[in-house]
């Protein structure tokens, strides 16, 4: 799902100052779609006492064991989730733990535990960073525009350059007219659209299609929630994912379209059969709602195991906590940096709205095979 271009939700909100987050109590945006039910993200861990492994130092390894949280974790949805990607990463040593998670049934949770530990150590990223969230928006669309649909999703037109070169920015893409458009959406759905970069799309007739990365026009990325709260449009602890969206809803028309084209950068897409299946990352695989994450793919590696520890919310509402097994299949524009995760959570409006209120301190721990 994240294509090169695609960038987070919770982008939206990192690149805003730490007073962007909240939302107490949370403002759902407007109905979005009658498509498929979301997935169930996995449900948060609970707030552990202080980690041992916080005493270890940067670099060191640390055994599984001593992971903050690792006692309540899934081990065994670890595990199944961990296996149905473990190709990805062919390294010698990653291919052979990934052999034998091959060659055992379904595994109960002391046996996957002792998988882990018996194979795997934790080695401790340096420095704190940021966890944030994202998700596959299932939109309403339609064919032709009216009063309400009326943003038109752009196909990658044939004049733009390739990443990096120069193109307009949105302002000036949006006064043009779009006798090609792929469909036509309301105008807060296709801003949230872009910043996934791809989603579903269901229309009143025919079958629901997934709109996908195309290309950019190489503008970078701007949030737009501190502008928000400067302007005195929304309160610092209103700036949340379905705080701004609301905003834009309610706004829709001259002023909504003032705040989004505040961020210049524009995506384009094209249209594809909807499988059914979770998105795809830049790994080229499903998925796995709850167990995939981002990652800056020039830091880190794709296919790598991670443990991420992720506390102290800046957003109101939040759960307290996330401390799981992950496995790196995806990036995005606003992933940068060594210790910067977004988490993907799974598909429709109530992944959405958790991964709207994911901003919290993020100690990661990559996890390398033993010897």
């Amino acid at each position: 799902m994240r294509a090169p271009g695609r960038l987070a939700l919770a982008g939206l909100l990192f690149l805003a100052a730490c007073a962007t987050p909240g939302r107490t109590p949370p403002v759902r945006p407007p109905a979005t779609t009658p498509g498929p039910p979301p997935e169930r993200p996995l449900p948060p861990l609970p707030a552990p006492s202080a980690p041992a492994v916080a005493e270890t130092p940067a670099g060191a390894l640390a055994p599984l064991s001593s992971l903050p949280g690792w006692d309540a974790e899934d081990h065994v949805a670890a595990f199944e989730a961990w296996r149905a990607n473990c190709l990805i990463r062919r390294s010698p040593d990653i291919a052979s733990a990934c052999r034998a998670a091959m060659a055992v049934d379904l595994l109960d949770a002391g046996a996957a535990r002792a998988f882990f530990e018996s194979r795997f150590e934790a080695r401790i990223l340096p420095g704190e960073g940021v966890l944030t969230g994202y998700f596959a928006p299932v939109y309403e669309a339609r064919r032709t525009p009216d009063a309400e649909f009326s943003a038109p999703l752009r196909p990658r037109p044939a004049d733009l350059p390739p990443e990096g070169g120069t193109y307009p920015d949105r302002a000036a893409i949006e006064a043009r007219p779009a006798p090609a458009a792929l469909a036509w959406l309301r105008a807060e759905d296709k801003f949230f659209l872009q910043i996934q970069g791809s989603g579903t799309l269901v229309f009143p007739e025919g079958p629901p299609v997934r709109a996908v990365f195309a290309g950019t026009n190489s503008q970078t990325f701007a949030g737009v929630a501190n502008a928000m709260r400067d302007r005195g449009l929304l309160q610092a602890g209103q700036t949340s994912a379905e705080g701004i969206r609301a905003w834009l809803a309610a706004h829709r028309g001259p002023e909504a379209a003032e705040i989004m084209a505040l961020n210049p950068r524009y995506v384009f897409f094209r249209l594809t059969p909807d499988d059914g299946l979770p998105p795809r990352g830049a790994a080229g695989v499903p998925l796995p709602a709850g167990r995939a994450i981002a990652v800056d793919l020039s830091r880190h590696v794709a296919g790598d195991l991670y443990w991420i520890d992720a506390r102290s919310p800046l957003l109101a509402g939040a759960f307290p906590s996330y401390q799981r097994l992950v496995t790196a299949l995806d990036t995005g524009g606003a992933i940068r940096g060594d210790i910067r995760a977004d988490l993907y959570l799974g598909q429709g409006a109530e992944a959405g709205l958790e991964a709207g209120r994911i901003r919290h301190v993020l100690r990661l721990y990559r996890l390398v095979p033993r010897p």
